[in-house]
């Protein structure tokens, strides 16, 4: 005889929302249910189980332990019944549904060739579209996949989350870049000293830009002197132009100001500075048949670029 079950999907749902925003109010509004019935939920909860999953501070609710061990099987029970409600959908939606999250430099550089190859026969006919990109740093995109927010992360740095299986994909090639009249005040090729004087053009922590930089420069500077962090590669790119400082940049971000002129590679006693991207999928994650395509896609490596 089966064992009725005791928790119900709309349960995980709630408890997820109460974790990921910190309070039943804020989960409340987030889910279409009053604060006092969010609560009552949380509870009963918590009574199934006969275990606390939350510390409580004020208003505030912090998970402790015993729903820190909950939350990722709650997430992928959640992510398995959203499948089986696409399972509804036509074989065609099916195929062309997927939630892809992409690093800043591989969302504008890599993912235009890579929808091109999923796509580029079919979006004249196909009668639904609900892919969707995502943009973020590494970290922010990882943490996405991890919480079953995205089906899919293509990431140019490293993942450490122990949730995400992470797989090789193609290679970056990073380049010191500054203006013209910056590159010709200091000498042909920049040693120590300079690299220690020079004011720097970073990306903000977590990016993994702001990786590789970290990794090529500072065992020859040490600590950054003077900087200017800056939210985009974009944004660098711009701040660069002008003369601010020097950066490190893929040369997919500036192949074209190279070849226009408006930035020069500068030439430094560091070895030449590569990185590795990835595409990054939960190891608990179903492999739908649109997930499946990026799969095979991104497993044949390079010729989308």
């Amino acid at each position: 005889m089966t064992t009725p079950l005791r928790l119900s999907l709309r349960q995980l749902q709630i408890f997820e929302s109460v974790a990921r925003t910190g309070s039943t109010r804020a989960a409340s509004e987030e889910i279409a249910l009053s604060q006092s019935a969010t609560s009552a939920a949380v509870n009963e909860l918590e009574r199934l189980l006969a275990m606390r999953l939350f510390d409580r501070a004020g208003k505030r609710l912090l998970l402790n332990d015993n729903g820190r061990e909950l939350l990722p099987r709650a997430r992928a029970l959640l992510e398995a019944a959203r499948q089986l409600e696409d399972l509804g959908q036509s074989a065609a939606a099916r195929l062309q549904s997927v939630r892809i999250g992409a690093s800043m430099t591989v969302a504008a550089h890599l993912v235009p060739p890579l929808l091109a190859a999923l796509y580029e026969d079919e979006l004249q006919h196909a009668p639904h579209w609900k892919s969707s990109v995502a943009v973020g740093n590494t970290s922010e995109i990882c943490a996405a996949v991890a919480a079953f927010e995205l089906d899919l992360g293509l990431i140019e740095g490293p993942c450490h989350d122990p949730a995400l299986d992470v797989h090789a994909w193609v290679r970056d090639e990073m380049v010191v870049v500054a203006s013209p009249q910056l590159a010709q005040r200091g000498p042909v090729r920049l040693g120590a000293r300079e690299l220690r004087e020079a004011v720097w053009l970073l990306r903000e922590p977590g990016s993994g830009t702001r990786e590789a930089t970290d990794q090529a420069l500072l065992p020859h500077v040490r600590s950054y002197r003077r900087s200017i962090e800056l939210a985009s590669a974009e944004a660098i790119r711009h701040t660069a132009v002008l003369g601010l400082g020097h950066a490190v940049l893929s040369r997919w971000v500036v192949a074209d100001l190279l070849a226009s002129g408006a930035l020069k590679e500068v030439r430094t006693v560091l070895p030449v500075i590569t990185r590795q991207c990835y595409w990054v999928v939960h190891r608990d994650k179903h492999a739908s048949a649109a997930l499946q395509r990026c799969v095979d896609v991104l497993s044949a490596g390079a010729p989308i670029l």
